[in-house]
């Protein structure tokens, strides 16, 4: 395990991708009970396959590295695949771990999260103590799993931690942030006690709901560790929101890079991220981002050459949400119209349904 900085490891980044609704794929939104009851007599092969009828295979890793993507994101929601102790089933472990192999055997730079798994977690007070026991639980666990993998394995604490369901679920409470502070220490410090390659491991670590916005980014605090410069901020960020993420027949399909209105919800965020936190040393990750499929390829293509060339600028890489759908399925269905359609790989037939925007990323990351 070669012992280099965060932010030498982030620098390294050219193009990130997000194996979506894969690992991450979860039961009822009602309660763990029937989280646990749905998935118990599930195999991992079932699990992984729930929301896109897909496996993942070494070939769609091994295409996506080919196309110039040498860094991915694997989401994994783990309480699904846990006893009544949250012990984690070793067969779900060794599945996730084959395809971080995949990952591995590309010479890719790999991040794997607690995805989800944040509905069971709470950041109010009278519910802390048991959110943390079942916190350090799981990643004792996950630490135990990757202790030995090299300096290219990041471990992400949480992914998008928040109070769902609120009015302040996407910035958070003073309450909400203090707790997510609380968490994100007890998660550097139960990785560290894991040794191995994990006293040096580097991680990574969000603001409330992963959330980009100026009062949840300056309301996270870093968290102490044993050893310097090994921490990674990650950040979510869908914007324009109408444009890129908010769903409907009736939202616009054209973004103009000479719009204010369309590129400032782009920049104000990532200029407060190079402000609080690259400009001081600490490397920061785009970890979600992605605009929705409108049948609108160039002014995807425009916005992803934009945003992609924005980030880069202040030194911070950024990973496409790709959750499979590439296509609208429902197009008569308000609710269900252009939901998930940030797909641009398909894990099929291991090419690319959108090359166009594939194209401009490799173009902006590699200076071609």
């Amino acid at each position: 395990m070669k012992d280099i900085t965060a932010k030498e490891l982030v620098a390294s980044i050219r193009m990130g991708w997000n194996l979506g609704n894969t690992f991450d794929a979860h039961g009822e939104k009602s309660g763990f009970s029937e989280l646990r009851k749905a998935y118990a007599a599930s195999t991992p092969t079932e699990m992984e396959a729930a929301w896109v009828e897909h496996v993942t295979t070494k070939e769609n890793i091994d295409a996506l590295k080919a196309a110039g993507f040498n860094a991915i994101r694997i989401p994994v929601t783990w309480l699904k695949a846990c006893d009544e102790e949250f012990n984690i089933r070793n067969d779900w472990m060794t599945r996730v771990k084959e395809v971080v192999g995949y990952a591995v055997s590309n010479d890719m730079i790999i991040s794997v999260d607690s995805h989800h798994d944040e509905r069971y977690y709470s950041l109010l007070d009278k519910q802390l103590p048991e959110t943390k026991k079942v916190f350090v639980k799981l990643w004792e666990q996950i630490a135990e799993a990757f202790k030995e993998y090299d300096e290219k394995l990041i471990l992400e604490g949480l992914n998008e931690p928040r109070t769902i369901g609120t009015e302040t679920e996407w910035y958070g409470t003073p309450e909400d942030q203090n707790n997510l502070n609380i968490l994100n220490q007890l998660f550097v410090d139960t990785i560290r006690k894991s040794g191995g390659n994990n006293l040096k491991r580097i991680l990574m670590v969000p603001t409330v709901a992963a959330s980009a916005s100026d009062i949840a980014q300056k309301a996270l605090i870093l968290p102490k560790d044993m050893v310097k410069d090994k921490l990674i901020v990650s950040i979510h960020s869908y914007e324009p929101y109408e444009f890129a993420l908010e769903t409907g027949h009736d939202r616009p399909v054209q973004w103009d890079k000479n719009n204010p209105d369309d590129t400032l919800p782009i920049t104000e965020p990532i200029d407060l991220a190079y402000e609080l936190f690259v400009s001081k040393g600490i490397p920061v990750i785009m970890g979600e981002m992605g605009a929705l499929n409108r049948n609108n390829i160039e002014s995807r293509v425009e916005w992803t050459k934009f945003y992609v060339a924005y980030a880069k600028s202040k030194d911070i890489p950024c990973f496409w949400w790709d959750p499979w759908m590439t296509y609208v399925t429902c197009p008569d269905d308000e609710h269900d119209h252009w939901v998930e359609t940030f797909g641009i790989f398909n894990r099929e037939t291991n090419t690319f349904d959108h090359p166009g925007i594939v194209e401009i990323m490799r173009s902006v990351a590699y200076g071609m």
